[in-house]
């Protein structure tokens, strides 16, 4: 079984957006809301966690 590794992204911000990158490998950009009290949300195409930064170590 191979697993790839989830990109990880830490932000300074609540609320983010998302495109996937560039080329092929993106998609169209949400808008993510990070809940306060959890630290960090997932984008629902990508898989790419952000985090916020006052979280950064403790997710």
């Amino acid at each position: 079984m191979t697993t790839t590794a989830q990109e990880i992204r830490i932000v300074d911000s609540y609320r983010v957006a998302c495109d996937g990158g560039e080329g092929a490998s993106g998609h169209p950009r949400v808008w993510l809301q990070i809940p306060t009290d959890k630290g960090w949300v997932e984008c629902g195409y990508c898989g790419c966690k952000h985090i916020h930064k006052d979280f950064e170590g403790k997710v």
